[in-house]
């Protein structure tokens, strides 16, 4: 059975998001004052074909875990959707 899952992963709260600090920058050039805070991370989708539910979330962990996010640096968030 095919399986959608998503994946968000974003950098760990406790660090510096670079690419945060450069979109919030340009919020405020834009006049876009009222934003105090911005994350960027990334979202990825993958359509996994496995036996059950449970096997697709492992699976989508491992890929997290090995490639798709830094845990030096980052945290993920799997989600199942249909």
């Amino acid at each position: 059975m095919i399986y959608n899952v998503q994946i968000k992963v974003m950098p760990l709260k406790d660090l510096l998001d670079p690419q945060g600090k450069a979109v919030l920058g340009g919020l405020k050039n834009l006049g876009i004052n009222t934003v105090s805070d911005v994350r960027v991370g990334k979202h990825i989708t993958l359509e996994i074909n496995a036996a059950s539910e449970a096997e697709a979330k492992t699976i989508a962990e491992e890929a997290s875990k090995k490639l798709l996010a830094n845990p030096v640096m980052e945290f993920f968030e799997i989600e199942m959707v249909n």
